[in-house]
């Protein structure tokens, strides 16, 4: 299976288009990420109802829709910045026509509830940004690991000019041991299991899978990951990256605690498994390219996962 489709890199003086496709957002981080992105050298247009409220959502699902698909027709836009996740993202799914899209690609940013995006868009053939969104880029210094991460994927610099780059992390005592190439897909597991059986699903086959999710108990993470275990997904995959479970409370269900069970779940299956990777709802949320052809490398002392950003 081959990497996606690339949407063209930026620069300065493209236009970003900030969005809330979900949960409604604090106005002062919609200031602090557009700030963030003019210094970026970047012209940034708010979409209309970004800073909209409706309940708990940003907007009605007309709203959310109408501004993502007026930002996916936008000619000259280039990259698309979700600004928060939450819930919401779902309502969109199913309902967005690629037809302009197709003729202009942008990159789409965000994580957490945004992964229903992310498998929207894989789905029509694109590669996406499971990346930091709008807090992130307000809160974070200038000098922050993962926003200049980002700068550099979007205006395909990667680090240092090079269009294949790598991130070097230390070693976890659960990790498996191994190297496997495939194609980059995953994101938030609550998310990403609620589009199981759909059109929407991530296909296994040639797949290096990565996970995280906040706010789940154990026995609920353990649950969606015995879905993929039943229904083969695990069996078919080329890799495994379990990235960060956060703010929840270990509650002994499992017998141990939940990277354990997990590293259990997975002594049957012989390709390499990373655990503890910094993606997910933690302040080092390294950002990666859903749909790039990649390499997975855990070793004794370090994992390395390798991207070729390269165009066919």
């Amino acid at each position: 299976m081959g990497s996606l489709i690339f949407p063209p890199f930026l620069q300065e003086g493209d236009r970003a288009i900030i969005l809330s496709p979900s949960s409604k957002i604090d106005k002062s981080f919609l200031k602090g990420a557009c700030k963030r992105l003019k210094f970026w050298g970047l012209e940034v247009v708010f979409a209309k109802h970004a800073g909209s409220s409706n309940g708990t959502y940003a907007g009605s699902i007309r709203q959310r829709l109408e501004d993502l698909q007026e930002a996916m027709d936008d000619e000259e836009a280039k990259v698309i910045f979700c600004s928060r996740g939450g819930y919401g993202a779902v309502h969109l799914v199913g309902k967005l026509d690629f037809t302009k899209f197709r003729q202009h690609p942008k990159w789409l940013v965000g994580f957490s509830d945004i992964t229903a995006l992310h498998n929207l868009f894989q789905q029509n053939g694109f590669a996406s940004l499971h990346a930091p969104m709008a807090r992130h880029l307000t809160v974070e210094p200038e000098n922050d690991f993962c926003t200049l991460a980002l700068k550099d994927m979007l205006f395909g610099r990667s680090f240092g000019g090079i269009r294949t780059f790598s991130y070097v992390c230390p070693r976890h005592k659960l990790n498996r041991k191994g190297e496997a190439k495939g194609v980059l897909r995953g994101g938030n597991l609550s998310v990403f299991y609620g589009l199981r059986g759909t059109p929407y699903d991530i296909p296994a086959e040639g797949t290096i899978l990565f996970i995280e999710d906040v706010g789940e108990r154990p026995h609920a993470v353990e649950r969606m990951m015995y879905n993929l275990k039943l229904g083969g997904v695990l069996d078919k995959l080329s890799g495994l990256i379990i990235g960060q479970f956060t703010e929840y409370r270990e509650d002994k269900s499992l017998g141990k605690d939940l990277y354990g069970a997990l590293a259990d779940l997975m002594k049957e299956y012989d390709y390499p498994v990373s655990f503890g990777f910094p993606v997910g709802h933690v302040s080092r949320n390294l950002p990666l390219i859903n749909g790039a052809a990649v390499t997975l490398e855990v070793g004794k002392k370090e994992v390395k996962l390798s991207f070729n950003t390269e165009r066919e």
